[in-house]
């Protein structure tokens, strides 16, 4: 007898251990260390139930995802000292969608938005300027309840960000996959605008991998003007174009977009996530039927990268192009083709010159895919890390050529950020990196001297009163500035414990003035 109760007592210690380390693994996997398999495990528990009728009826899918799309307001402190500046090419979002913008920082200020939550445990995607400098992020839940929300990374190359609140069995919105979007496919848009309370509307994709110059038109990424190009060709002097960060490639939707709708879903007809709706084209600031998102797939690699790395991380090919078209080309290019991104430099030390890429190739197709603007190159590149290898289709001499490239990291390219032999320097007390200003940008802007932000710290000084990455600096303190030695040097020299910072961008010239910490 005892040993039968010894056996059934051993017996139900090992199905009680069992059980729980079970419980135990399936609440660790609940968890995912990307967004794709914590999707994944929740939707094979909650699958999807839509129908795809002919007939367009959107009921099933909008019931499936407003649950999932939330409300965000923002607030915004006043900053101290303040001071005058060009507008911000991120003041056209404060029109738009009413969200984050530079004007925020003139006086204390309350904004909104909307997000997507994609996982249970409270991750939401959304834009980057619905949250920049904001000092408070409140999220409004479907059930009403507000939450407070910390954000966990902005990327302003893409205008992506990627905030949490303390909440647990939150609805999700599935993601799709936005390479399989086409052309006049039925969307969603679903959002909070002109404040309102969840808002659907339905149109079609108008088109795809569009770019309207919105996103960090300080630097236009690696592609250079005919301009400059020209320059190139009668001095033999590299043109100074900016290192490829900003990456635009939107979905264009006819779908009602307006204010409060930035960072909202845009989803298809069977309820899955396609796209973060952004930006609208319009000349009063409201709906006329053109709005752009941007594509799910690259916000899923954005995602990730926070998630893994508390930041992004991208892979660069390191060259820079010239798109080709049917117009009059600049002078040097004699080339026939009218479709490819035509190689006219190679920077030394990336990915590109060490797998043999040269000056006159014309960038073909990108893994197989056929690449026509600079979009479509930008948005495939921008889905990858450092190290990743990628396949470029070149036309050569007559010939395609295909040509494997593994991409390198931007400190790899660090070098080269502005195509400037001098490296990025760090000041610490300003809370941004800086490298002498080129040639090229002095003629351009008409200035003798000057230091480039290279990159801004978030949290620090010069995020805190909008200074951004691609701006000028000609004066500290109303000392010259042409070298990091001369920031630091001019940093002690201002008054009643004030630095005040003199420069010039794309928007004109502009003046900052702050407290010295």
């Amino acid at each position: 007898m005892k040993k039968i109760l010894g056996i059934t007592v051993l017996a139900a210690f090992i199905g009680g251990a069992a059980a729980i380390g079970g419980y135990k693994l399936f609440e660790r996997n609940q968890t995912g260390s990307t967004i794709s398999e914590k999707q994944n495990l929740y939707f094979a528990n909650n699958p999807l139930k839509i129908s795809s009728a002919g007939t367009a009826d959107f009921t099933q899918a909008a019931a499936a995802v407003a649950p999932g799309v939330v409300h965000i307001k923002t607030t915004y402190e006043a900053k101290s000292g303040g001071g005058s500046r060009g507008s911000s090419p991120f003041d056209m979002f404060d029109d738009f969608f009413g969200g984050g913008g530079r004007q925020m920082q003139r006086q204390p200020k309350a904004a909104s938005g909307s997000g997507v939550i994609i996982s249970q445990d409270g991750y939401i995607v959304t834009n980057n300027h619905v949250v920049e400098n904001a000092s408070k992020v409140e999220v409004v839940l479907t059930d009403r309840r507000k939450v407070e929300a910390t954000v966990i990374g902005r990327d302003p190359n893409t205008d992506l960000a990627l905030i949490k609140v303390n909440a647990t069995g939150l609805p999700v919105v599935k993601m799709g996959n936005s390479d399989n979007v086409q052309v006049g496919e039925w969307v969603l848009a679903v959002g909070f605008p002109l404040d309102l309370q969840t808002t659907v509307t339905a149109g079609i994709v108008s088109a795809k991998n569009r770019s309207i110059g919105i996103i960090g038109r300080e630097q236009q990424g690696n592609e250079i003007t005919e301009e400059e190009y020209r320059e190139y060709q009668r001095t033999g002097k590299r043109p100074q174009a900016p290192a490829n960060t900003s990456i635009e490639s939107f979905i264009q939707t006819d779908a009602a977009i307006n204010p409060g709708n930035s960072g909202g879903a845009l989803v298809n007809a069977n309820g899955e996530l396609v796209g973060i709706n952004s930006a609208i084209a319009s000349q009063s600031g409201y709906n006329q039927g053109y709005g752009f998102a941007i594509p799910v797939n690259l916000a899923r690699k954005i995602v990730d990268d926070f998630m893994k790395y508390g930041s992004v991380k991208r892979g660069y090919i390191g060259v820079n192009f010239y798109p080709l078209s049917g117009d009059e080309k600049p002078e040097g290019i004699t080339t026939s083709e009218v479709s490819g991104l035509y190689v006219s430099d190679v920077v030394a030390g990336g990915g590109g010159a060490a797998a043999g890429i040269k000056k006159g190739d014309i960038i073909k197709k990108v893994d197989g895919v056929v690449i026509n603007d600079s979009p479509d190159l930008q948005e495939k590149i921008g889905r990858l890390n450092p190290g990743d290898k990628v396949k470029l289709s070149v036309l050569r001499d007559g010939s395609l050529k295909d040509i494997t490239v593994t991409l390198k990291g931007e400190s790899s390219i660090g070098l080269t950020a502005n195509n400037t032999a001098a490296k990025s320097v760090e000041v610490s007390k300003l809370g941004a990196t800086f490298a002498p200003a080129t040639q090229a940008q002095k003629t351009k802007f008409g200035i003798n001297g000057g230091v480039v932000v290279t990159s801004v710290v978030t949290g620090k000084a010069f995020d805190n009163i909008g200074v951004e990455k691609g701006l000028i600096i000609t004066k500290v303190n109303g000392q010259p500035v042409n070298s990091v030695a001369d920031v630091q040097k001019a940093l002690p020299q201002g008054r009643n414990n004030m630095i005040s910072i003199s420069g010039v961008g794309e928007q004109g010239t502009y003046n900052f003035s702050f407290p010295a910490q």
